[in-house]
């Protein structure tokens, strides 16, 4: 309930990572990890396979012990929470309730465990759009309808904190909506929200904020805005192409012709574009931005900081 809610202000993380490192043998899985997460928006992990954003989650929910460093929520370890789901509402992994319980069995015994009312089943069931799989047996669910059910088990709490690891992946359009409008919904209402994906997951879409990862290191710590903002390329439409294109490329700009006769042009921003067509005297039929995909900007970052991915 309301009366739960940890006041938290805004500048102080709600999730905070020390130093985090976690080695499996020789293989080091997260590097030295230090970042916060703040309340109010939607903080995403990204990286690609092996880049430690799962084994981070695990570290915050005290499933896996860390080697070094510290990984606190609400400012403790999870473990120490005084009643975790209705503080920590988190979807790891695949495996969901006991198989032959139906799926509204599962969320009815959780909050019965939990003293959570039983109307609060019938809100996340219909939050999550499970309905129509409500009184299945989990063991039968399809792909889709166990991670929604995942999904309603981390609500069940009506928690201040959400973590979810890849909470897109095997949902068709409708499902990817549904959970994009409620993870927004959620942070609109200064929760916290840290989702994990993988750069062409569309994470952009969701995330305000993003801690970029590639093998256990943090590559940058960035708005989501400022990081496909940063490459952005401008799509410009003249007759005069061959003119501009040379004016362009005398001011430093980079130049390449697309497949429809429009110029794209790189290293330099959209008015230089433009006062640029003004003194050359070449009239322009089009100016857009064309903001980079996240799967972009990541392999721009990776090459930046020369941690290309393998």
């Amino acid at each position: 309930g309301v009366e739960d809610r940890v006041e938290i202000g805004e500048d102080v993380g709600v999730i905070v990572l020390d130093g985090l490192t976690k080695r499996f043998g020789s293989h080091v899985a997260v590097d030295a990890v230090t970042a916060s997460v703040r309340p109010g928006r939607v903080t995403g992990l990204l990286g690609p396979d092996g880049s430690g954003r799962t084994t981070i989650l695990r570290c915050v929910l005290g499933l896996t012990r860390p080697t070094s460093g510290t990984a606190v929520v609400l400012g403790r370890r999870y473990r120490q929470l005084p009643r975790p789901p209705r503080q920590v509402g988190a979807l790891v992994g695949d495996g969901v309730g006991r198989p032959n319980r139906t799926a509204y069995q599962h969320l009815r015994s959780l909050a019965q465990a939990n003293a959570l009312p039983r109307r609060r089943v019938d809100e996340v069931i219909e939050l999550v759009g499970l309905g129509s799989v409500a009184h299945e047996r989990v063991r039968t669910l399809p792909y889709a309808g166990g991670r929604r059910l995942g999904l309603a088990v981390a609500l069940l709490g009506d928690p201040d904190v959400l973590l979810l690891d890849e909470p897109f992946t095997g949902l068709g359009p409708g499902g990817v909506r549904l959970v994009r409008e409620l993870l927004r919904d959620f942070a609109d209402e200064g929760r916290t929200v840290l989702v994990t994906g993988h750069p062409s997951s569309g994470l952009e879409e969701t995330a305000d904020h993003l801690v970029v990862l590639d093998r256990g290191r943090v590559l940058a710590d960035v708005a989501v805005d400022e990081l496909l903002g940063a490459g952005a390329a401008i799509r410009v439409r003249t007759p005069r192409g061959p003119i501009l294109a040379a004016a362009l490329r005398e001011a430093g700009a980079r130049v390449a012709l697309e497949v429809d006769g429009a110029l794209r042009v790189e290293g330099v921003d959209a008015e230089q574009v433009g006062d640029v067509a003004f003194t050359t005297d070449v009239p322009v039929h089009e100016l857009t931005v064309v903001p980079l995909t996240l799967a972009e900007a990541y392999l721009a970052l990776a090459d930046e900081t020369g941690w290309t991915a393998e």
